[in-house]
């Protein structure tokens, strides 16, 4: 069959809009599933591909089309993604859900195929609200119970609301052929009972734990359910009151591993996803073990956390058919949280880093502020205190400080992960740019190449500055050093207002004030280049005496 499916492949390449060849090959992906399942719906899957380079060049698209469902249907079953642009493709495309969501989602998708395929054992996932997560659990949820009825799966949240419109949810996407094909994929599977009290909905025959189950968290768990499938939490935290009790964060996680968790059969799965409103919330409790329990070590997890903004300060979830959000949008919403001086929420909501209230060091409230206008006359310094970093995640960071007596004007930052090619040049253009007369980068092992490369450059654009190094204190952490400083900073460091900030400047303040002093930050390079420069300033490396001469 192989030797069949190769020459039919051979006579594409040289009649690509032949429809014959393609419902052929089509034909032959059938006939070797059987004995050669994995190679028949990978083909299948390049076929695709090249019917829809073919239907947008042949004037038979009504056959093209055609072909392209029935090889969706062909893999429908068996493989997540293809059921979902199966099972509303007879929607007008801007009225489905996946396919506009499909080029960001997808690598959610295909991790949950993992888990079903055996590959992982937990997942869990974060994004903001309103972009599809709870409907994308809806339709894996008809996926799971239309392809193994007999297979118990179960869904939670923290409220007896938000299960019951699962509940209903799924019963509409499985009662509409109008609207969803989940018939065709599923052409045998019926429901055979449904419980709206209990919440629990039988496929093909009554079972004691039946297919699907959807209670709250604080509704009855124990004997009443039992998941040999998925176990799904979704948003198991109420909201930011919640997040903020600490009692009631540890009550969640109580729920979770006493109730929850033990309702998940040996081999069963389990699927976490929703807000991460807290670093104690129950999925990072879940992932402090999966990471440092060595009884967890054979665990296979993942996470997936989906922010608003990448790190280009762009939307990731700019979906087509405007039915996602536009970067102007997320950076409208993290404007309104400065304002509030409640930038952990936003990290929390949106950008699915939990942040800890309690030793938050810098607020807007706290700072200073200007619009751009420098005071009359020649600054008393202009200088550059650099973070250095070789890209990988980390960020090159450095605020351009002009000094007027004891006040540090930021009229401008470098702040970026790319590798030294690009970091470099940033700063040689910052010097440049404003006239910068000393620049100090901190020296480690690992970066102590980079000053050679910052050098190297200026003497390239011929500009002529003091450059030097210092290593940072190994007698205190950098938290340490940065909680020091941070009086300072708040004192005598004057920052340009939301308005006037290039995106590099936003990045560089949302990392200042989401800056934790117990530790725990994803990035700290923005506050630590700020305590760079107080020490710069107020802190000098050395010191000079009169003395009377000695000859």
């Amino acid at each position: 069959m192989r030797d069949l499916i190769g020459r039919i492949w051979y006579d594409l390449d040289k009649n690509p809009l032949r429809y014959g060849a393609y419902d052929d090959l089509f034909s032959a992906c059938r006939l070797a599933e059987e004995k050669d399942f994995k190679f028949a719906h990978d083909t299948n899957k390049l076929l695709r591909r090249k019917i829809g380079w073919a239907i947008t060049r042949t004037d038979n698209v009504s056959d093209f089309f055609g072909l392209y469902k029935r090889t969706l249907l062909f893999d429908a079953i068996y493989d997540f993604d293809s059921y979902m642009l199966y099972l509303e493709i007879n929607r007008p495309p801007e009225q489905r859900f996946y396919q506009p969501r499909r080029r960001i989602l997808k690598q959610l998708v295909d991790a949950i195929q993992a888990l079903t395929d055996d590959d992982l054992d937990e997942l869990y996932s974060a994004m903001p609200p309103r972009v599809g997560k709870t409907t994308l659990i809806l339709f894996l949820i008809t996926w799971l119970i239309g392809r193994n009825s007999e297979k118990s799966n179960l869904y939670s949240a923290y409220s007896d609301v938000i299960t019951t419109a699962m509940y209903n949810g799924v019963l509409e996407v499985i009662g509409d052929p109008d609207t969803y094909l989940w018939h065709d994929v599923f052409p045998n599977a019926k429901i055979v009972q449904t419980n709206a009290k209990e919440e629990t909905i039988d496929i093909d025959r009554k079972k004691r734990y039946p297919s699907l189950t959807c209670r709250s968290l604080y509704g009855t768990l124990n004997g009443a359910c039992d998941c040999s499938g998925i176990e799904i939490w979704d948003d198991l935290i109420g909201g930011i009151e919640e997040a903020l009790n600490p009692a009631r964060m540890e009550s969640a996680w109580t729920k979770v591993d006493n109730n929850l968790i033990p309702r998940a059969k040996e081999q069963a799965k389990i699927w976490g996803n929703g807000t991460r409103w807290s670093l104690k919330d129950p999925v990072g409790q879940r992932i402090e073990l999966l990471k440092h329990d060595k009884n967890y070590q054979d665990r296979r997890w993942k996470i997936i956390n989906l922010p608003a903004l990448n790190e280009q300060d762009e939307s990731n979830f700019d979906y087509d058919y405007g039915v996602g959000f536009s970067t102007k949008y997320y950076q409208m919403r993290r404007a309104s949280f400065e304002r509030s001086d409640d930038l952990a929420s936003w990290n929390a909501q949106y950008m699915q880093e939990p942040v800890e209230r309690d030793g938050k060091l810098f607020s807007a409230a706290d700072m200073r502020f200007f619009d751009g206008t420098l005071p009359d006359g020649e600054a008393d310094r202009r200088f550059m205190p650099v973070d250095p970093a070789f890209g990988g995640g980390d960020f090159v960071s450095s605020p351009v400080c002009y000094q007027y007596g004891e006040d540090l004007y930021v009229v401008d930052v470098v702040y970026d992960n790319g590798d030294k090619e690009t970091t470099q040049p940033l700063l040689v253009n910052a010097v440049i740019s404003w006239d910068v007369e000393t620049m100090r980068i901190e020296a480690t092992k690992a970066t102590e190449t980079y000053k050679d490369g910052v050098e190297a450059r200026l003497k390239e654009k011929d500009k002529k500055i003091h450059l030097s190094t210092k290593a940072a204190s190994t007698k205190t952490t950098k938290e340490i050093r940065i909680y020091d400083a941070a009086p300072d900073i708040k004192k005598h460091m004057i920052f340009l207002i939301p308005e006037k900030r290039s995106k590099a400047y936003e990045m560089f303040m949302q990392n200042v004030f989401l800056f934790n002093a117990n530790g725990g930050n994803k990035h700290d390079d923005a506050p630590d280049s700020l305590e760079m420069a107080i020490d710069m300033s107020f802190h000098p490396a050395s010191k000079a005496k009169a003395i009377r001469r000695l000859f």
